[in-house]
């Protein structure tokens, strides 16, 4: 992309999508689980033009959006307290917000920012923001913005709440509403009670939940944030390099285990921290096959628990790579049912969120079906996140059909950067 263009993105008023029919009222509950993550998720995915005008590709969203609503009741809704205190879903029917937009360029114009996904900036133009909204329970669940572009193709932008969906949730939403345009039945059904996880009475916190603990930031990496500017970056890990790495590695581990230790470790060493400096690396694990009993498949929620892993910078900085390594596995095998039934009672007990002072938190995409969406115009050509939500997430990326490969997307600042683009060279 050209440095000087800019894209101008120009928007109609927005519209309210509600069910197509009568759907049930009321107050739909949210798990613990839920509660943890209080932000928007923004994602883009552009389809290429075909024979059908631009008009045409918005009505079809629109319509399609308005069947399955029927099936997703509670994304028609808006967010609420409940008398617990409790974030939760007051299912009115309103509808989701859809916003037709037109484009200054063809999609070429653009290409960089949407295919090295690193120029936030630009793609916030594609994704709605509510005007003058103050805080999460302002902002309707789901958010739609079709911006179509002069080359005939089109941008789909999302904006979805954590609160009630998590990755495979937001996913499994997608791809209903996608076979929903095609005239299709749902592949998978949405299973939407969420009381499935509700506190066990009297809470038993059977484990430490070090997710949650506050730690203080001794070597001046908040000043370093505030002081330089934030340079995005992805980092395209092939199937060679992710060899090299488990090989470094010296141990038995997954993909996600290695990649998360030598991206923990590479991070901690181009922020400068100190040896004696306490961190934690915190990273969401399925637990749908994890529960006693599994999850429901569909099921539409946060079905995911926070491990954990507090350590000095030291320890991760001046031991050999396997040792870190082998922090991470011990934090994924932590995670069985009692851990997340007792993360679940935790929060009934205490309602912390995890902090991320001195903090990673890795999040993974990278097995999310993101480039199957056909809508009707095939699959998405690109697609991707808007930003990440934390200065502290380092984003896993599919590299759309390419399951052997991982795109690594991170904020550093500048001078941080530097360091970590030449420790990626292995």
């Amino acid at each position: 992309m050209a440095d000087s263009f800019e894209l101008i993105v120009t928007r109609k008023d927005p519209v309210l999508v509600s069910p197509a029919s009568e759907t049930p009222k009321g107050i739909h509950y949210l798990s613990n689980l839920d509660q943890n993550i209080a932000i928007i998720v923004k994602t883009f995915y552009y389809f290429k033009s075909n024979s059908r005008s631009n008009e045409e590709s918005a009505n079809v969203i629109k319509k399609s959006l308005s069947a399955v609503l029927v099936h997703y009741y509670p994304a028609a809704g808006r967010l609420t307290i409940s008398p617990e205190g409790k974030i939760a879903v007051n299912c009115t029917g309103e509808g989701v917000v859809v916003v037709e937009a037109e484009a200054n360029c063809g999609i070429e114009k653009i290409k960089g920012a949407i295919w090295e996904i690193d120029q936030p900036e630009t793609l916030e133009k594609l994704v709605y923001n509510v005007p003058g909204a103050r805080n999460i329970l302002e902002i309707p669940p789901v958010v739609v913005q079709v911006t179509n572009f002069k080359c005939g193709g089109f941008v789909l932008g999302l904006g979805m709440n954590h609160n009630m969906f998590d990755g495979i949730a937001a996913m499994e939403f997608l791809n209903s509403w996608a076979e929903t345009a095609r005239g299709l039945p749902l592949s998978v059904p949405p299973f939407l009670d969420h009381t499935l996880l509700r506190p066990r009475t009297p809470p038993k916190i059977e484990f430490p939940h070090n997710e949650f603990e506050e730690l203080d930031d001794i070597s001046g990496t908040g000043k370093l944030y505030s002081d330089e500017k934030l340079v995005y970056k992805s980092f395209l890990f092939g199937p060679e390099k992710l060899e090299k790495l488990k090989i470094m590695a010296e141990s038995k581990t997954t993909t996600f285990q290695t990649l998360t230790g030598f991206l923990w470790r590479a991070r901690c060493q181009a922020l400068g921290l100190k040896p004696d400096q306490r961190i934690k690396l915190l990273f969401a694990a399925d637990g749908r096959s994890r529960f006693v009993p599994e999850l429901p498949k569909g099921y539409s929620g946060n079905g995911i628990v926070f491990t954990y892993s507090v350590t000095t910078a030291g320890e991760v900085t001046l031991n050999p790579l396997s040792h870190t390594v082998g922090l991470v596995k011990s934090a994924v095998e932590m995670v069985t049912d009692g851990f997340m039934r007792s993360a679940i009672d935790y929060f009934e007990v205490t309602r912390a969120r995890p902090s991320l002072t001195a903090t990673l938190l890795i999040t993974s995409w990278a097995k999310l079906s993101f480039h199957t969406k056909d809508f009707g115009w095939g699959e998405p050509v690109v697609s991707g996140p808007v930003g990440l939500p934390e200065k502290e997430v380092i984003l896993f990326l599919p590299c759309g059909s390419d399951t052997k490969s991982i795109n690594v997307l991170l904020g550093l600042p500048g001078s941080a950067m530097k360091v970590f683009e030449g420790l990626m060279d292995i």
